[in-house]
């Protein structure tokens, strides 16, 4: 018997995987239990089955929301009629730091913390129910609770779907495919774990920062370089960014050079191939949505609220800073790819003028993404800061993989779009961090965040693509 028939006798009735993967985000999000059940394996689990017996995606996505959903409910129902007896049940009498922790999140973040809550492990089941504890009003608390459902089922569904889906085609690649696409991803795990860890230490609070610190009062011209560099509000050199321009800047320079104008790398070519065999029309309809909401139009739908709001409120500097970026990066895109001339591996009627190297939904993305999580780091303590830029990761990488979805792409035309992109985001920061700026806080970020996303919509399905 092989792996194959192992798996489909294993295997839950379609009906039966859906109950389960709901039920399982249900326990998760579930103050107490959910702190002891490993929500994330067990999600990711059902999930992969569920693309392993190709279970339409929308319904896979919709259980685990619905679920979500009303675990966050029932979590702040408990804490709302409930209030302190919550704090003898186990293991939260065990374990009072639990709350404490989260309590200080919620009163810091208010209605953002239960947003931001889902993504956090430790709080992530105890915010809700602090958020009833605390009497947060109903309406915002359903809101935000929404709200951050629908960016957790797909984040959360999407990686073991896909790997269910694909994990037959990749046995079937050749070994040499095989192998390439195993380095690739040891390599996007790599890099994404040292830049994590490296722009922690070059931070104030890291050790490369202190050392570098400590090298430049040794020399004259050093410490006078040093001191020149003390821009921002809170006294630090922003070590991070130059560091991050000097890679990025560089990694662009040597990849476009690398890159053929005619055809694709061998690398590209079997990617190409492994997403055509993933691609399922609805996995397709939704990297059309995403080709939509990613492009002049959708990101003008996007950036509008926020930027009317930063014109109306005179935050100019910030107003420019976001302004000049993105159109830095059409710029770019465009020049790079008169530059290149690159075809592309499909060409849709609306791309029928336009060349394949570098990405441009994917560099804009990265710009907005990267320059969102630079506003809200300035938010948020030194410890907490990775978030933010962890979740602009998590943003753009949809839009990146729905353009290999959709065939638009190469794989190495979105290496180039992100690097060019991490290009403009470092410039932009090293501009903001030239001098003390004001807080852009307080931001009706939620309002804001509900105008964009139902103008995105609007934009998805009632324009065309272009």
């Amino acid at each position: 018997m092989n792996l194959i028939e192992v798996l489909n006798q294993l295997s839950p009735s379609p009906g039966w995987l859906l109950a389960i993967i709901g039920l399982i985000a249900l326990v998760e999000s579930l103050a107490l239990i959910g702190l002891l059940v490993p929500g994330v394996l067990l999600i990711t689990a059902t999930a992969s089955l569920a693309g392993h017996q190709q279970l339409e995606l929308p319904w896979v996505i919709a259980v685990a929301f619905v679920g979500a959903v009303a675990g966050d409910g029932v979590s702040y129902l408990l804490g709302y009629t409930q209030h302190e007896r919550t704090t003898r049940l186990w293991p939260l009498s065990r374990h009072p730091e639990w709350l404490a922790r989260a309590a200080r999140f919620f009163k810091r973040y208010g209605m953002l913390s239960v947003l931001l809550g889902r993504f956090v492990g430790p709080v992530r089941p105890v915010i809700p129910l602090i958020a009833g504890m605390l009497k947060m009003p109903p309406r915002h608390f359903l809101f935000a609770n929404v709200l951050s459902a629908a960016l957790w089922a797909p984040a959360y569904i999407l990686p073991g779907y896909l790997l269910g889906r694909g994990w037959q085609q990749v046995l079937d690649l050749p070994q040499e495919a095989r192998n390439a696409l195993i380095l690739l991803a040891i390599i996007v795990i790599v890099l994404a774990v040292a830049f994590s860890w490296l722009r922690h230490e070059v931070t104030r609070p890291g050790r490369l920062y202190r050392l570098a610190a400590n090298l430049s009062r040794r020399h004259p011209v050093m410490r006078r370089l040093w001191l020149s560099q003390r821009g921002t509000g809170e006294g630090e050199v922003p070590l991070a960014s130059w560091l991050l321009l000097i890679l990025s800047l560089g990694g662009w320079s040597g990849w476009t050079l690398m890159v053929p104008n005619g055809g694709p790398l061998p690398l590209d070519a079997q990617v190409h191939s492994l997403f055509a065999a993933l691609a399922t029309p609805w996995l397709v309809i939704l990297g059309e949505w995403l080709a939509r909401s990613g492009d002049m139009w959708g990101i003008s739908a996007l950036m509008m609220p926020w930027l009317g709001w930063l014109a109306w409120h005179r935050k100019f500097a910030a107003f420019t800073l976001l302004a000049s970026a993105l159109a830095g990066t059409a710029l770019l895109n465009t020049l790079t790819k008169l530059a290149i001339g690159r075809p592309r591996p499909s060409t849709p009627e609306h791309l029928a003028d336009s060349f394949s190297y570098p990405s441009a939904h994917t560099s804009t993305m990265v710009v907005v993404a990267g320059l969102g999580a630079l506003f809200i780091a300035r938010e948020l303590p030194h410890r907490h800061r990775h978030l933010a830029y962890w979740g602009a990761i998590v943003a753009v990488v949809p839009m990146a993989l729905s353009r290999l979805l959709i065939g638009v792409h190469w794989l190495s035309d979105l290496i180039g779009g992100a690097l060019l992109g991490l290009v403009v985001c470092a410039l932009a920061q090293l501009a903001w961090q030239a001098r003390p700026r004001a807080s852009i806080a307080p931001c009706p970020a939620g309002r804001l965040a509900l105008l964009s996303a139902l103008l995105v919509a609007m934009r998805v399905t009632l324009l065309p693509a272009v």
